[in-house]
C-alpha cells in the first residue's frame, strides 16, 4: 500500500496497543496518523493483558486508597502526584472505555465486577472475559480507530528515525517499509507509543518484537531517558518451553492460587503478603527457589476455573497442561519496564515536538516496582492528557533535513537475549554487569542496531544504581540507599560513547 501523502499539520502515533489507540481517538477530531508495524490490533503487549485495569470504584474504596498502594509498590521512585493523579482519572477513564463499547465483566446485579491482585488494599480490578481484559479492550479500540474518520492507519511500516527541523523540533518521522525503504512524513507533533522492552530478554512474556524500539528513536535524537534499570519480572510466567513464555497472571493467586517448591513447601508463608506480595518480591522468591535447585509451581485448583480464567486453561492445555488437575510449572520473566523515555505531566518528552504514551514513557507512576494492572490505566490516563496538550498548542515546521538510511537489524539477537537473562536479569551484581556492558558496548559499535543500544542502556543504568529498590536487585548491594533517585540516561553519557564514536 503507497503511504498517504500527509499535512504538516498531521499528528502521526507511532503504535497501535492501548496508548496509541486511546491517543489517537481522544485527538478527533484533529487529523492522526497512526503507524504500526503490524497490522493493527496484532502484536501489541495490550492483547496479551491478562490481569486488567485498576480503578477505585468499589464502595469501600477510593482514589486515595489506590495511590496509596501506587507508592507502596513504587519502592519509594513513584511521585505522589502523579499517583494520585492517575488513580483520580481511574474512574473516568473505565467509564470511557464502556462508552465505546468494551464489554467488562459484571456482577449479577449489573454493576462492575471487581477482582484483587497482588499488592492492592481492594478489589478493584475491572475486567473482561475473565483473563481477557487486554484482548478485550484492544479490540474495542480498534474497532473505533478504524471507524473514526479523523484517523488514517498506515500498517506494515516501522518508525526508523525521528526527524527534527532547523530549529530542533521533532517535525515527523521516517518510515521503513519491509524492503528497507524509506520515507519521510513531517507532523506538527509526534507521540511514541512503541511498548517496552521484554523481548531483550530470553525469558519473557512479551512479544518477541517489544525490544525498545521507541526508547532508540528517542534517545538517538537527543531525548532523556529514565530510570531505564528497572525492569519487571512478572513471577509467574509458564515454564512450558514456550518462546515467548505464556502468563499465568496474578489474578489466580488474588483468587487462592498457591506456590510450591518441589518438596512441597509453601516457600511464600513467611514473606509479608505471601503470594500476595509485590512482584519484585515474589519473583526474588521463585528465582532463589530454582537457583536451588528445586522447581516451583503455582497450585491453580480453583473452583470453576475453566469460567473464571479461560485464557489460562487454554494456554495451559496448548502445552498439555490441565490447570483444574495439576499445578502449573512458573518461574519468572521479563514482563514490563517501568523505564522510559522521560515525560512531564502532559506526556511530553525533553524535546520539543516528541510526547511519550504507555509502557515507552516514564511518567514517575511506576518508580521502581510497578503495581498490577496500573499498566493500562497510565495509558488510558495519559492519552487524554497528551490529546489535550496538543490541541492546545500551535506548531510551526522548519526546513527538516532528509532521513538517514535504514539502521541494520541486529545479527546478535539471540546473544542479546541469553546475555540480558544472564547478566542483567532477575538478581544483578557489578562483575555481570561489567561483562554485559562491555559486550554490549561491542555489539553496539560493530552492528549500530538498536537492539544492542537498549540493552547497553539497560546494563548501564543497572551498574550506576548501586542498591537494591523494587525491580533492581544487587546481590552486591541489598538494601537500598537512604535517598531514592531517579536515573537519567542520555546517549552521550554512556560509558561506551566514545568507543562508539571512534568506531
Amino acid at each position: 500500500m503507497p503511504l498517504v501523502s500527509l499535512s504538516p499539520d498531521t499528528i502521526v502515533v507511532v503504535g497501535a496497543g492501548v496508548a496509541g489507540l486511546a491517543t489517537a481517538l481522544r485527538l478527533a477530531p484533529l487529523a492522526v496518523t497512526l503507524v504500526t508495524a503490524a497490522p493493527l490490533g496484532a502484536e501489541a503487549a495490550t492483547g496479551w493483558a491478562q490481569g486488567g485495569i485498576a480503578a477505585a470504584i468499589g464502595d469501600d474504596d477510593r482514589p486515595d486508597f489506590h495511590a496509596i498502594d501506587t507508592l507502596a509498590a513504587g519502592a519509594g521512585l513513584s511521585e505522589p502526584l502523579v499517583a494520585r493523579r492517575v488513580a483520580g482519572a481511574a474512574p473516568a477513564a473505565i467509564d470511557w472505555l464502556v462508552e465505546i463499547g468494551t464489554p467488562f465483566d459484571r456482577n449479577a446485579n449489573g454493576s462492575l465486577a471487581l477482582g484483587l491482585e497482588a499488592a492492592h488494599s481492594r478489589r478493584r480490578i475491572v475486567h473482561a472475559e475473565g483473563d481477557g481484559t487486554g484482548r478485550v479492550v484492544l479490540e474495542t479500540l480498534a474497532r473505533a480507530a478504524r471507524a473514526c474518520p479523523s484517523i488514517t492507519v498506515i500498517e506494515g511500516r516501522r518508525a526508523a528515525e525521528l526527524l527534527r527541523d532547523d530549529t530542533g523540533r521533532v517535525a515527523g518521522i521516517a518510515l521503513r517499509d519491509r524492503n528497507g525503504a524509506i520515507e519521510a512524513l513531517p507532523a506538527r507533533a509526534v507521540v511514541l507509543a512503541t511498548g517496552g522492552l521484554g523481548g531483550l530478554y530470553g525469558s519473557t512474556t512479551n512479544p518477541l518484537g517489544a525490544t525498545g524500539s521507541g526508547l532508540a528513536l528517542a534517545a538517538r535524537a537527543g531525548a532523556v531517558l529514565r530510570d531505564m534499570e528497572f525492569v519487571q519480572f512478572h513471577p509467574t510466567a509458564m515454564a512450558v518451553g514456550a518462546d515467548p513464555m505464556p502468563l499465568a497472571t496474578e489474578a489466580l493467586r488474588g483468587e487462592g492460587a498457591k506456590l510450591f517448591n518441589a518438596r512441597g513447601e509453601r516457600f511464600m508463608l513467611d514473606v509479608p503478603g505471601q503470594e500476595l506480595a509485590p512482584r519484585d518480591v515474589v519473583a526474588r522468591a521463585i528465582f532463589a527457589e530454582i537457583a536451588a535447585g528445586r522447581q516451583v509451581v503455582l497450585d491453580a485448583r480453583l473452583r470453576d476455573i475453566e469460567h473464571r480464567f479461560p485464557g489460562v486453561v487454554a494456554l495451559c492445555r496448548a502445552h498439555g497442561l490441565d490447570p483444574a488437575a495439576a499445578p502449573i510449572p512458573v518461574r519468572p520473566a521479563a514482563h514490563y519496564h517501568m523505564g522510559g523515555i522521560r515525560v512531564d505531566e502532559t506526556g511530553r518528552s525533553s524535546l520539543p515536538g516528541l510526547w511519550a504514551c504507555g509502557e515507552v514513557a516514564s511518567t514517575g507512576l511506576h518508580g521502581a516496582n510497578r503495581l498490577a494492572s496500573n499498566s493500562l490505566l497510565e495509558a488510558l490516563a495519559y492519552a487524554g492528557w497528551i490529546a489535550d496538550d496538543i490541541v492546545s498548542k500551535a506548531a510551526t515546521i522548519g526546513r527538516i533535513a532528509p532521513p538517514a538510511p535504514a539502521r541494520p537489524l541486529s545479527p546478535a539477537r539471540a546473544e542479546i537475549r541469553a546475555l540480558m537473562d544472564l547478566k542483567v536479569g532477575v538478581v544483578r551484581e557489578a562483575a555481570g554487569l561489567e561483562e554485559a556492558a562491555a559486550r554490549l558496548g561491542t555489539l553496539a559499535d560493530r552492528d549500530g542496531d538498536d537492539l544492542s543500544l537498549v540493552a547497553l542502556m539497560v546494563a548501564e543504568a543497572a551498574l550506576r544504581r548501586v542498591e537494591s529498590r523494587g525491580g533492581h536487585y544487587r546481590a552486591d548491594h541489598a538494601s537500598p540507599a537512604a535517598v531514592a533517585r531517579h536515573s537519567e540516561t542520555r546517549l552521550d553519557d554512556l560509558r561506551h560513547a566514545e568507543v562508539r564514536r571512534v568506531a
